[in-house]
């Protein structure tokens, strides 16, 4: 098989042994196709020609019976001078199949008047009626016609060996199937050779595809491509496409992290160099509080980068989750943060609120939320959390006193490394980021509600 056997060749299967390709699977479907069509005109022509003989050769028996009792009715054939003496009966002395018809003449009383040669020394039939019988002579099947001739006192019968009808069958056949057999080789080799050229375009775009460097995501070039190929050739630019936006996303965002995690590294650098060249223990307190500022941002943005990176490739697996105790666990563990921030919370829901959900993702999505919401805040400011229960949807609803998201952010507060005003020296432009790759992938949305006065308001909806 050539180099593109993985596209029409044998290729190996995850189980070690290997899947048929595409053109032997057409070839033998096609060869099988043939075989059964063949072998149904075989049977119709052996079924047409058994019934087209037997109705031929039944005529010409009952021709055979008519003409002898013609022949005994013009007195050609004596048979009241017969006496108790058989008489001959002239048959036709054809060679071949017709060389095997017989003839019995019988007096009503039984008695055998005449035979043509060859014929058996037995009544060919025991019917004592006209028409056609079958009899069995020294085991042989034999096929009979009876006519009576009541004028002369007579029942001439005219038979034939039916293994002679069914050797004629059997050469008719032969006649037909021994050429077809012949012609059998030619046939596969033309099959498998239309097989080939059909599946000819498939070995170009193999080709095509081959030839590519692995950096060049561009679509395909429109071609004369069968109808059957042009969805593979669409799902394909599609598929390119998607990994270019992709690439060009992941290339975006580690520009980003560098960029924003190079800034707190150069000022804990600054930091650092001041409080080693400089004796003043104000000086000093001020420098250790920028190291520990910066530390802190940059504690926060390597978390959120492992949160996003832990959420776009988590699974999808739900588990029944009380939404209560997620969103009071999630409060106990910024308390901490609050404090220092000198942030109250208030919290209201239901004790318990049951819902099937993906824990992980939604605990993810709610701590970004409130961790904004803390670090908008002015100090000393409120964060109110609620959980709200309908009968469609359940809701957890964040409310801060910060200044809010701008109106000209919000259509892309939720692109990674966007920042509103309030997030301070700490912000790092993922937090939504987020929680809206997190709501996502839960089947839920974000939606940012501006306060009257002052203030935000996020609601994450779990439809």
């Amino acid at each position: 098989m050539h180099r593109d056997g993985a596209w029409l060749g044998l290729s190996p299967c995850r189980g070690g042994g290997h899947v048929i390709s595409i053109r032997l699977k057409l070839f033998l479907i096609l060869a099988l196709a043939t075989g059964v069509v063949w072998l149904s005109a075989a049977l119709w022509i052996q079924t047409s020609t058994r019934a087209d003989i037997e109705q031929v050769l039944d005529a010409r028996l009952a021709e055979a019976a008519t003409m002898v009792s013609s022949l005994i009715s013009d007195d050609r054939i004596e048979v009241a001078r017969a006496g108790n003496r058989t008489l001959p009966i002239p048959m036709p002395s054809e060679t071949g199949y017709s060389k095997q018809l017989s003839c019995q003449i019988w007096s009503l009383d039984g008695g055998l008047v005449g035979q043509s040669d060859g014929a058996p020394d037995v009544e060919l039939s025991g019917a004592a009626a006209e028409g056609y019988s079958r009899s069995v002579i020294d085991g042989e099947p034999w096929r009979v016609y009876t006519l009576v001739n009541e004028e002369l006192g007579v029942r001439v019968m005219v038979g034939d060996s039916l293994a002679v009808r069914d050797r004629l069958v059997r050469d008719v056949l032969e006649g037909l199937l021994l050429p077809a057999a012949l012609i059998l080789p030619l046939l596969a080799a033309i099959l498998w050779v239309s097989v080939a050229r059909g599946l000819a375009p498939l070995d170009r775009l193999a080709g095509t595809l081959r030839a590519r460097a692995t950096s060049d995501l561009s679509p395909l070039p429109e071609g004369s491509d069968p109808r059957e190929l042009r969805p593979v050739r669409a799902a394909l630019n599609s598929l390119f496409a998607r990994v270019a936006a992709a690439r060009d996303v992941e290339r975006d965002f580690t520009t980003y992290a560098a960029h924003e995690l190079k800034t707190p590294l150069a000022g804990l650098r600054t930091q650092a160099q001041v409080m080693r060249l400089s004796d003043d223990p104000e000086v000093r307190t001020k420098a250790l509080a920028a190291i520990e500022r910066s530390v802190e941002r940059t504690d926060r943005m390597v978390r959120q980068l492992l949160d996003l990176a832990a959420i776009e490739r988590s699974e999808q697996n739900l588990e029944d989750t009380d939404l209560s105790h997620l969103m009071r666990d999630t409060v106990d563990d910024l308390r901490t943060l609050a404090t220092q921030r000198h942030i109250v919370f208030d919290v209201d829901g239901p004790d318990h609120a049951v819902r099937r959900t993906n824990p992980f993702l939604l605990q993810a999505a709610l701590r970004n939320v409130i961790e904004n919401a803390i670090h908008a805040s002015p100090p000393g400011g409120r964060v109110s959390l609620a959980l709200e229960a309908g009968d469609a949807a359940m809701q957890f609803v964040i409310r801060d006193e910060g200044q809010g998201i701008p109106a000209d952010l919000l259509d892309r507060v939720s692109t990674r490394f966007t920042r509103g005003r309030g997030s301070g020296s700490n912000g790092s432009g993922l937090g939504l980021s987020i929680v809206a790759s997190a709501m996502e992938r839960l089947g839920g949305s974000v939606q940012f509600d501006r306060g009257t006065l002052c203030g935000q308001t996020v609601r994450l909806v779990l439809h």
